[in-house]
């Protein structure tokens, strides 16, 4: 169970919706982006765990970007407390060194420029009371209109199906997506497959 308390007893932000990307369509339970937009950030919405450090680097720099106002020692207690595996938010145990040497990286960051983000179509509202199960066949059915898909709608549909405690498979994706194995195949790239598998050990 991922310990978001803290957090929220910091008031860190952790999550943001678009701000000039205007949305295709609205509903009470979610906002729909034909083209996707990169604008909404959402840490920690699904039940996967940062499992890379490329991974922890981006979720720390993103916290940086979205909480302007912390100072140096902010960052560092923010940047420890998401490491400690008994926390909830990480996989592994990582090397205080290395730790201290991605905290300083982000640190450098330019708060001007947003992090590279993936492209999302369907955002779900805070105030959705929509089962994971629901959600999952909304993206299927938003996403499946077009019968184009890319590697982010391919990522989005993995968090839902691990979400569901499911081992993920192309032909989950495939068939939740409306789409053939082989589109799944191309839009499946070696990250995402690592991605995979390591939701999937989580599940084991």
């Amino acid at each position: 169970m991922r310990k978001l308390k803290y957090l929220e007893d910091k008031r860190i932000i952790y999550r943001k919706y678009p701000e000039s990307d205007i949305p295709d369509e609205t509903t009470k339970d979610y906002f729909f982006y034909k083209d996707g937009t990169h604008q909404c950030y959402e840490l920690f919405r699904s039940k996967a765990k940062i499992t890379t450090y490329k991974s922890l680097k981006w979720h720390l720099l993103t916290l940086w970007y979205l909480n302007p106002e912390l100072d140096q020692d902010e960052l560092n207690d923010l940047a420890y407390y998401i490491c400690d595996v008994k926390n909830g938010f990480i996989s592994f145990s990582i090397d205080d060194h290395i730790l201290k040497n991605i905290i300083y990286d982000v640190s450098l960051s330019d708060l001007d420029r947003p992090p590279n983000n993936k492209k999302r179509k369907v955002i779900f509202k805070d105030s959705s009371l929509l089962t994971t199960s629901e959600k999952l066949r909304i993206v299927g059915g938003l996403i499946g209109r077009s019968k184009k898909i890319d590697e982010f709608d391919v990522y989005d549909t993995m968090l839902y199906i691990h979400d569901q405690n499911e081992i993920i498979t192309n032909k989950k994706i495939a068939s939740i997506l409306n789409v053939s194995e082989r589109t799944v195949y191309r839009n499946i790239n070696q990250e995402l497959n690592k991605e995979k598998e390591l939701m999937n050990k989580q599940l084991l």
